[in-house]
């Protein structure tokens, strides 16, 4: 009887180990292929079982979380969500997350392992502490200003602080409630089907994930270029270029927009926006002068974070002669973000060094302890000091006498380039209108804005398009908006 009870209580020895192999197996090896098993409820029933922290504009939170007595509990909710949507993005029970939502997830969602002095606690426990607040770089009143003026048209304007690279508004037009997606349900389904059916494409940012042709603004990197480089060095001498000017090697003629470019210096180019003149300087920089310059300023850069990944802007590295005149006017393969333009113009009021523009000034425990925070970085610079001054005054010339009048404002320094980039199949589509440019207050020793606005307009009559009827107003209210804050 005893050999038969030693024999079973081995069997039970045997069943344990098979019993703690299993668990072994389970928790180990196939851990991770249970976790992701969309059957496995658990990870999105611990995600929403606490408010999200929130999204901070001007120490105020733009988001919060309502308690929907559902299993996935909290869902995220959005004050003034159109006006904020390219900046937030959705935070979504059925969808996921986006732009801030996304990139700081780990903070907001209570993850992160900077919020808790007892990380390993959290883990032990299985708990996780409070989400924590992302406090962004944003100004209400200029992101207020930006998004009235657009007025629901199609387009973008993107403000930044030149000194820091903060950015102070980041807005797209149309917008949409990002709150209509934060649920789960055939509500929350139809409003993602109807945004994303819809032509005006609403979820797009423009400002951010957009590029178009930028037009003439673009002629501030070539007259950058010109000047660092020595092919220009009186910007007030004649350039002996023809009106229309023969595009190399083709017999095709650039026209310009206005009368009066025929001869011009550089200087009466940017003021009046002349392509003939600015076309042939970019020749006369040749195509590795170009393109180093615009890498300066940050183009064909795709490691641009802030900190949502931002849309490359492209200036071809391989072109023929009548190729690069073209892309030195803004046209041919030539884009750019409205915040790539923005940067441009930071670049000039900056005296020519540009810093990494960036969203989010800090982040913080629920409670308000410090988690990090966010500083200036150098991306580099574009051009020399000098180049950068003598720019700054070709460009308040634009304003003050040129194409830009409606940009100004009494009482403060303002400098811009108004543009009218041409796109589509034989430039066929309606122009894009654009106006980047910059503003100090009166007897400040530098600029304290930077703007760039483009305006798709596609419902616009074609001649009543261009960058100073459409886009100086809204850069105008923007930097008013800026100026009156500091």
């Amino acid at each position: 009887m005893i050999r038969y009870i030693r024999w079973c209580a081995w069997f039970c020895v045997l069943l344990l180990a098979a019993l703690l192999v299993n668990v072994a197996r389970v928790q180990v090896w196939e851990s991770a292929a249970y976790g992701a098993n969309p059957a496995n409820k658990r990870p999105a029933i611990e995600r929403y079982a606490q408010p999200r922290g929130n999204l901070l504009v001007d120490g105020r939170p733009v988001t919060g979380s309502r308690d929907s007595g559902q299993l996935l509990r909290y869902e995220r909710t959005y004050t003034d969500g159109p006006l904020y949507a390219p900046v937030t993005g959705f935070s979504s029970q059925t969808y996921g997350t986006s732009f801030a939502e996304r990139a700081e997830d780990a903070v907001l969602a209570g993850t992160d392992p900077g919020l808790s002095a007892f990380p390993l606690w959290y883990d032990l426990s299985r708990g996780r502490p409070a989400g924590g607040d992302v406090a962004t770089t944003l100004r209400a009143a200029v992101q207020e200003a930006a998004y009235r003026g657009l007025g629901g048209r199609r387009g973008a304007a993107v403000a930044l602080e030149p000194a820091t690279g903060r950015i102070l508004a980041l807005v797209s037009s149309p917008s949409y409630d990002p709150g209509l997606l934060s649920g789960t349900g055939t509500k929350v389904k139809a409003a993602w089907a109807r945004l994303n059916a819809d032509p005006a494409r609403p979820m797009l940012n423009r400002a951010l994930r957009e590029t178009y042709p930028p037009g003439s603004t673009f002629k501030i990197v070539t007259a950058a270029a010109a000047l660092d480089a020595g092919v220009v060095t009186d910007v007030d001498a004649p350039t002996h270029t023809p009106d229309p000017y023969p595009l190399p090697g083709t017999s095709t003629l650039l026209p310009n927009a206005g009368t009066g470019c025929e001869d011009a210096s550089m200087a009466e180019a940017v003021q009046w926006s002349c392509n003939t003149v600015m076309a042939k300087i970019g020749v006369q920089v040749g195509l590795k002068g170009m393109v180093a310059a615009a890498e300066r300023f940050g183009f064909n850069d795709e490691g641009l974070r802030v900190p949502s990944w931002v849309s490359r802007s492209d200036f071809d590295t391989d072109m023929s002669p009548d190729q690069l005149a073209l892309s030195s006017i803004g046209q041919f393969n030539t884009r750019a973000t409205p915040l790539q333009m923005a940067m441009v113009a930071a670049a000039v009021a900056q005296g020519g060094e540009i810093q990494t523009p960036f969203l989010v000034d800090r982040t913080t425990r629920h409670g308000g302890g410090l988690v990090r925070r966010h500083g200036p970085h150098t991306l580099g610079r574009a051009m020399s000091p000098p180049t950068a001054l003598r720019l700054q005054e070709l460009m308040v010339k634009v304003v003050e006498e040129g194409t830009g009048r409606n940009a100004a404002i009494p009482g403060a320094r303002v400098g811009g380039k108004t543009g009218t980039a041409q796109h589509g199949v034989g430039n066929a589509g309606t122009p894009y209108a654009w106006f980047i440019g910059w503003a100090a207050a009166d007897g400040a020793p530098q600029p304290a804005v930077a703007v760039a606005v483009v305006v798709e307009d596609a419902e616009a009559v074609r001649g009543d398009i261009s960058g100073n009827g459409a886009a100086a107003p809204i850069a105008r209210t923007m930097m008013e908006a800026a100026l009156a804050g500091r």
